[in-house]
């Protein structure tokens, strides 16, 4: 037992779950002012309601004993046999608890990424067994795959640091199908739908930039150097996913917004996060490149395919992640993180190959069961306000709430 590395694994845990108010603010600012409430309440629920079901059920079949490579056991339900021992394969100098307590908190803002996706016409009901469904039948078997012991990507050798699969890449394709099957807003493509509130946006996005020092440093589950080279990598690829965010707008109109630059920033957190422990300062600020550039192209592809995406989940997280776990093919070194593995550039070809075997059984997974769930909820409570409801706003037909006055 590490008191430091126990110390600093809590204290991460702390700012992983700061990221979730905090995505809370960031989606609320850009909805309308008449669907912010509900925008935070949908934030503030999932809090609730996964680290429940984590308690219950979802340690145990993301980390629990292997089966088949594909689903951990219920060896651990209700949190049974986790204690306050360190565990020989995941919390070697911690308590077995505070790791529990700290993927607890990835656990939590997976769902809550993909409300992004449906804002401004999910019934609440709806929301919660949507959440509750997808983190059982999509984010456990997921972590499981990529992080527990004997997962079958993990033992295919995938690099993922903080979350490429069962995060980000999951929360993107999730929410597509979620985009497609509500389908659009009322007045979208019609109505100008703009940002009610962008300072609250900016400042969401400082307190997300903040958290994920915790999210991705903390991954190293130790106070050492591990933890100092992927807090630098994460820090390189934000502001270099801002700065080429603002060229691209610039670029495409003459102008740079603040609501651009903080999606940059976004950006490039959510990309550098499954490489974010495998590389060095300068490789990291070439992945917040890489973002900047391939998540604004990947929001500009929904008003081609004409899907009403209203947060851009899928272009800054579904896009974001796969260009982050295939740039730990090209980037990743084992001079920076000995117990990963040596990319395209430092001459291990394959592992490019391997990542997007990542990428791709992520995807095929996610897709189908994600639309299965979608359907299931749909016949159980109806996924959709109705159109008064809708045009009344969210505030007032789910929760009788006003976020202004008159």
């Amino acid at each position: 037992m590490n008191a430091a590395d126990t110390a600093f694994v809590l204290v991460s845990a702390a700012l992983v779950l700061m990221m979730t108010p905090a995505l809370a603010l960031f989606y609320a600012g850009m909805v309308r002012s008449k669907n912010a409430l509900a925008t935070i309440m949908q934030s503030l629920a999932i809090i609730l309601v996964i680290t429940v079901e984590w308690m219950v059920i979802g340690y145990s079949l993301s980390f629990g004993p292997d089966h088949w490579g594909l689903i951990g056991g219920l060896d651990w339900v209700g949190l049974r046999g986790v204690g306050l021992e360190p565990h020989a394969v995941y919390a070697t100098t911690i308590p077995h608890q505070a790791f529990m307590v700290y993927q607890c908190m990835f656990a939590v803002i997976t769902p809550a990424l993909i409300t992004g996706a449906f804002a401004e016409r999910m019934r609440f009901g709806a929301f919660l067994l949507f959440s509750l469904f997808w983190a059982v039948f999509v984010y456990s078997p997921l972590c499981h795959w990529i992080w527990g012991n004997g997962g079958w990507l993990a033992g295919l050798g995938a690099l993922d640091f903080a979350g490429g699969v069962a995060v980000h890449v999951s929360s993107g394709a999730a929410a597509l199908v979620a985009a497609v099957m509500l389908g659009r807003r009322r007045g979208y493509g019609t109505q100008e739908l703009r940002p009610h509130n962008l300072p609250m946006t900016l400042l969401g996005a400082g307190l997300l930039w903040f958290g994920w020092f915790g999210f991705n440093a903390g991954s190293a589950l130790s106070a050492g150097s591990l933890a100092v080279s992927t807090f630098v990598a994460t820090h390189m690829a934000a502001c270099t996913g801002g700065l080429a965010w603002m060229f691209m707008e610039y670029k495409a109109t003459g102008k740079a917004t603040t609501l651009g630059a903080a999606s940059g920033v976004i950006a490039g957190l959510a990309t550098v996060t499954p490489a974010a422990g495998f590389v060095g300062p300068f490789c990291a600020a070439m992945i917040g490149l890489l973002a900047g550039v391939g998540c604004y192209y990947g929001i500009m592809a929904k008003n081609r395919f004409g899907y009403d995406d209203s947060l851009d989940v899928v272009g800054i997280h579904g896009v974001g992640g796969c260009i982050g776990l295939l740039s730990a093919g090209l980037f990743a070194s084992r001079a920076i993180n000995p117990a990963g593995a040596d990319g395209l550039f430092f001459g291990h070809a394959s592992q490019l190959g391997i990542q997007a075997i990542a990428v791709a059984a992520t995807i095929a997974y996610t897709l189908p069961v994600t639309w299965i769930i979608l359907k299931v909820v749909d016949k159980l409570v109806g996924l959709r306000v109705d159109e008064t409801g809708e045009l009344a706003g969210l505030d007032l037909s789910l929760h009788e709430e006003t976020a202004y006055t008159d």
